[in-house]
């Protein structure tokens, strides 16, 4: 398989690949390098962080009734939000080192589309689970398995969802937002299959309770079908509709291939989908299809914050003493894990992009890597004037992120690949010629100033 490739399904599988794996996949077929990235992601590692202490308090003598008192209450959510800090950190690191680097690319991708927040710990963590443990199976037993979490409940009021007053809010959003898009359904489908989720609840602990003096038990009318239906049948029938599995289709071709749609490949993609819902083999035929790799997918889109936080990492290992300035960064990039904008997520692509978050991305490879220095050394500056630029920029910058960086990870990674191939490894597009000028000009006094340089060119934003 061609190098140029390989790099490209791995930025867009994951957030890029590293020499040595790439010179090893580099002698093996197309076939052979997908089944191996499907081999690796078979297993599914939960995400986890210590919730010990909030399970003590839970199956504690007051969980003898079903409230909490406001004490307790409070004491949990303290709890909860700094462990959501912590399973915010974890995740980024799961996404920087973990093998099964396809099922949590997909874990991510499934993250903005069945899109929920909670303020419990225990909760949302679950859901985060829920996400990698189907991301790919079968999407009916997905659906359903969101459908049921505790976090989604509260989130789209499923809760509050009973017979003698329904609440549609999630079976609007289940149908506009997971399953079919906007305008492939109307109002009374709404209020009919809203009535089918009446009775779903959770207890404390978080696990799926099915209250059933709580259910409508009336027959509904549902897409042309009558029946005394459950939640389940609901999410059956929607299923039966192919415009369920275009528009799956066209959102992960969004996200892997393209922000501009191919209408041919999508309804392609949609056969495949649609003959049994198996979220593997719908990507399976993407990343095999000679399409993927056409020129015109090539570094063609914009890295997410988190894709560009991460590839940052992947390729120089990066630690914040302060993980809330993980979290800040998050914040100012545009995308905060664990807390989405709204029911409907990030919007991706330019909108990832504006004046003030493209000035940071260029200036945040020097930002933490080299105390916001970027070198642009000429002959006959010595190491003395070097560090003391260095000084300058850290006194004014290098307080806003501490970080440890492991640079000797990335000189044994890139000690065999000679500067002028540096390009090829770290840009997924050609540069401008501007740019290229720029890199001429440039003495490349060591691998390490030469890959922030890099890092700091409006191209590196692509994969």
């Amino acid at each position: 398989m061609k190098a140029k490739h390989i790099q490209h399904l791995y930025r867009r599988i994951g957030f890029g690949i590293l020499p040595s794996e790439l010179n090893k996949l580099s002698k093996k077929s197309k076939k052979e390098v997908v089944n191996n990235l499907f081999k690796s992601s078979k297993n599914i590692t939960p995400l986890e962080v210590d919730t010990s202490e909030i399970k003590n308090i839970f199956s504690g003598s007051m969980m003898m009734n079903s409230k909490l008192d406001p004490e307790t209450r409070r004491k949990i959510q303290k709890i909860s939000r700094k462990k959501q800090i912590e399973l915010n950190v974890a995740w980024v690191d799961r996404l920087t080192n973990s093998p099964e680097v396809l099922r949590e690319k997909m874990t991510l991708f499934w993250a903005n589309h069945f899109v929920c927040e909670d303020n419990s710990i225990t909760y949302i963590q679950q859901f985060n689970n829920t996400l990698r443990k189907h991301a790919m199976g079968n999407f009916k037993d997905f659906v359903n398995a969101v459908s049921k979490e505790a976090a989604m409940t509260k989130y789209l009021n499923t809760k509050q969802n009973r017979k003698q007053k329904p609440n549609e809010n999630f079976a609007r959003e289940l149908m506009e937002l997971f399953t079919l898009g906007e305008g492939h359904y109307n109002e009374e489908d709404i209020k009919e299959s809203a009535k089918a989720f009446t009775g779903y609840s959770h207890n404390l602990q978080g696990e799926f309770v099915f209250r059933k003096r709580q259910h409508d038990e009336s027959e509904k009318t549902f897409f042309g079908k009558t029946g005394n239906f459950s939640g389940e049948d609901i999410v059956a029938i929607i299923l039966e509709q192919k415009q369920c599995a275009t528009y799956i289709c066209g959102k992960i071709y969004r996200y892997f291939v393209n922000d501009a749609i191919d209408e041919k490949h999508v309804n392609a993609m949609a056969n495949v989908f649609y003959k049994n819902y198996d979220i593997e083999n719908l990507m399976r035929f993407v990343l095999t299809s000679d399409w993927f790799y056409d020129e015109k997918h090539i570094g063609t889109k914009i890295k997410s914050p988190i894709e560009f936080l991460v590839g940052i990492k992947t390729l120089v290992p990066t630690k914040f003493k302060n993980p809330k300035q993980l979290l800040y960064l998050q914040k100012l990039l545009g995308q905060t894990l664990l807390d989405p904008p709204n029911v409907a997520g990030w919007k991706g692509g330019r909108n990832w992009i504006d004046s003030n978050t493209i000035v940071l991305r260029l200036k945040l490879p020097s930002l933490l890597l080299n105390n916001a220095y970027i070198s642009k050394v000429k002959q006959g500056q010595d190491d003395a004037q070097i560090e003391a630029k260095k000084e300058v920029f850290k006194k004014n910058f290098g307080k806003f992120y501490r970080t440890e960086v492991n640079w000797d990870y990335f000189n044994n990674q890139f000690k065999n690949v000679e500067m002028k191939e540096f390009q090829n490894h770290l840009l997924a597009c050609e540069v401008n010629e501007t740019a290229k000028q720029y890199l001429n000009a440039l003495d490349k006094v060591s691998k390490q100033e030469y890959c922030i340089q890099l890092m700091s060119l409006p191209e590196y934003q692509m994969c």
